[in-house]
């Protein structure tokens, strides 16, 4: 164990965020979206809810400051009866908890979401069961 790193954190996902450089992108997918079919490193969250992988991410990695988004949603599909998902509004306040100048979320079609998941550096399974509740991550830099 270490000092200060989320327990929720394993040693594979830990070894991943120190590797990816500024503009490298993670996607958290849900219990749905189907990460071993896009990632090219896949690290399995599966008893885990997205907001609680979020908030230990952003704990430990800084959004990119210099980029118009830094966290992206994937829409709801067009005619979707389900409408905004409510854990979207949980995203917001737990990257805000982390983020100081967080503006807001990009939002990406569906299959253009996966598609970018696809050139993600990696993507976290979890067992989300909410709907719609994808989310990438751009890693910033840090500054001391």
């Amino acid at each position: 164990m270490l000092k200060g790193i989320p327990s929720i954190i394993s040693p594979e996902l830990l070894k991943i965020l120190m590797e990816m450089g500024h503009g490298d992108e993670i996607v958290i997918g849900d219990g749905n979206f189907p990460s071993a079919n896009y990632s090219q490193k896949l690290v399995r969250l599966d008893g885990h809810g997205v907001p609680e992988i979020l908030d230990a991410i952003l704990s430990l990695m800084p959004l990119d400051q210099y980029s118009e988004n830094q966290a992206w949603l994937m829409e709801v599909v067009p005619g979707d009866p389900c409408g905004r998902p409510e854990i979207w509004d949980r995203y917001d306040a737990v990257t805000r908890k982390h983020e100081k100048d967080f503006t807001d979320f990009g939002s990406i079609e569906r299959f253009a979401f996966y598609e970018r998941a696809k050139q993600a550096y990696a993507i976290v399974a979890s067992g989300e069961e909410a709907i719609y509740a994808n989310i990438i991550l751009k890693k910033g830099v840090v500054f001391k």
